[in-house]
């Protein structure tokens, strides 16, 4: 009968605690991503000095991570698949703890990269196990609102790690490098990590496996106990269960192929997807998160107080990110990313034109009082920008803009290209900025305006378009 979706649905709201409790667990995994893919900010003055490294060895590790992503996020679902999405979340808080424990205690440079690399490969498990866990054990009427936890939960970690930065800074006389218990203060940045990672590990245990996997892997009645639970006891079991079994049976698993064009070399609208990933990296967002506080630092801000700048500027990214989740469905993808790529434009551009003014060389750097305080607003400006436009919009619209037949492939296509051009701005930062800061904010803000260019030439609008109707 036709009403009877409906009134499950209805019956879901009794559970709606229930259900809040296991995708906020889920989520733990989105806190842990944005977390240590971040509190490296903190750290890295404190590792230039203690392993004597340049530049580019610098630029190395702090991107290491970003190569374990692709390579975990690569293999995510087909372990998920295997083992159940339980099992590979306490897998990836199992390698957070290690690498926090491993880039805690590093014997050197290259061995703290190999522990940031096996971070990663939890960084890119966490993204992608969580959302899609939360989207298969969610019930329909409440899934949009909770898949948004995964983004919130990114900012979250992001926000938490710069604050305990500048707590542990603080506690060791304001210096990276001072000692606490017997560490240097930024070990204890990156060793930290090791406590949200025994949570989530402790939550996985407790939440129920995936109805989907489940029922995948022939155990029926868990099953069932899955879906009263999330839906409520009125839900007709044997319906939710064919009904998914139709699912499974009618999943198409696209492959590579499936994206080529004799043309183009891959289906135009695979390249607009890429071209999304690839703008929301190269206006230099990561730079922010991963070398705000040395930036403050290169032009004459005192180190703990680079580290509380850098707290503010994920505060500014949580409620960006805020923003954007209220204003995404209502004025559309496409306008809140132009009104993003205007912003970002302005406000890299001004951050250049400020930091043109910097005088003085090495640790001995600083700006006009005008000049500094336009800098520190254009940051906190362009972080706000980003979190309430393409932060937000690129997810979104990567999620919708595909057709069914390539979805899943073509998501993947572009996830990879935005990881590639995350590890290129992130590894070059170093040597671009000691070549020319100013320049190099200039070329950023070049990108956002070019950003702009694309989505007006490129992007079409998938606002209260149905995924069925995506071509």
């Amino acid at each position: 009968m036709t009403h009877q979706p409906v009134k499950a649905e209805e019956r879901s709201s009794d559970r709606l605690g229930f259900v809040v409790f296991i995708t906020a667990a889920a989520a733990l995994g989105g806190f842990l991503f944005g977390y240590d893919s971040s509190v490296i900010n903190g750290a890295v003055s404190g590792i230039q000095d203690r392993f004597a490294v340049g530049d580019g060895v610098t630029g190395l590790i702090v991107s290491s991570a970003l190569l374990g992503s692709a390579v975990g996020a690569a293999l995510a679902g087909r372990f998920a698949d295997r083992w159940g999405r339980i099992r590979v979340m306490k897998v990836a808080a199992v390698l957070f703890a290690i690498s926090a424990v491993g880039s805690m205690l590093p014997f050197g440079a290259w061995d703290l990269a190999f522990w940031r690399v096996l971070g990663g490969a939890a960084i890119g498990i966490a993204s992608v196990i969580a959302p899609t866990y939360i989207a298969e054990v969610a019930p329909t009427r409440y899934r949009g609102r909770l898949a948004s936890f995964q983004q919130a939960a990114i900012v979250l970690g992001i926000a938490i790690s710069q604050l305990v930065n500048w707590v542990l800074a603080e506690s060791a006389g304001g210096d990276t490098r001072g000692e606490l218990l017997g560490l240097e203060a930024w070990q204890w940045m990156l060793g930290v990590c090791v406590v949200p990672a025994a949570v989530y590990f402790a939550l996985a245990a407790l939440i129920p496996e995936s109805p989907r996997f489940l029922i995948a892997a022939g155990r029926l009645e868990e099953a069932r106990t899955v879906l009263r639970g999330v839906e409520g006891s009125g839900v007709d079991t044997d319906q939710r269960i064919a009904e998914i079994r139709d699912l499974i049976a009618a999943d198409h698993r696209p492959a590579f192929r499936d994206l080529l064009d004799g043309r183009y070399g891959l289906l135009p609208i695979v390249w607009v997807g890429i071209g999304l990933s690839v703008f929301q990296q190269l206006v230099g967002i990561n730079v922010i998160f991963y070398y705000s506080s040395v930036l403050w630092q290169s032009v004459g801000v005192e180190q703990s107080d680079s580290l509380l700048i850098s707290f503010v500027g994920s505060v500014i990214n949580i409620l960006g990110t805020v923003v954007a989740i209220l204003l995404v469905d209502r004025i559309g993808r496409k306008p809140l990313a132009l009104i993003g790529s205007f912003g970002m434009a302005a406000s890299l551009g001004a951050a250049a034109w400020a930091f043109a003014s910097a005088t003085g060389s090495g640790t001995d750097v600083t700006l006009p009082d005008l000049q500094g305080t336009v800098a520190l607003v254009a940051a906190n400006a362009f972080v706000l920008f980003f979190a309430m436009s393409w932060g937000v919009v690129v997810w979104v619209m990567l999620g919708e803009m595909f057709p069914n037949r390539v979805r899943a492939a073509a998501l993947s296509v572009a996830a990879s290209a935005q990881w590639i051009a995350n590890w290129a701005i992130t590894v070059s930062f170093p040597a671009l900025a000691r070549w020319n800061l100013s320049a190099t904010y200039a070329v950023y803000a070049a990108f956002a305006a070019g950003s702009a260019v694309f989505v007006v030439r490129y992007v079409r609008e998938t606002k209260g378009v149905r995924l069925e109707d995506m071509g």
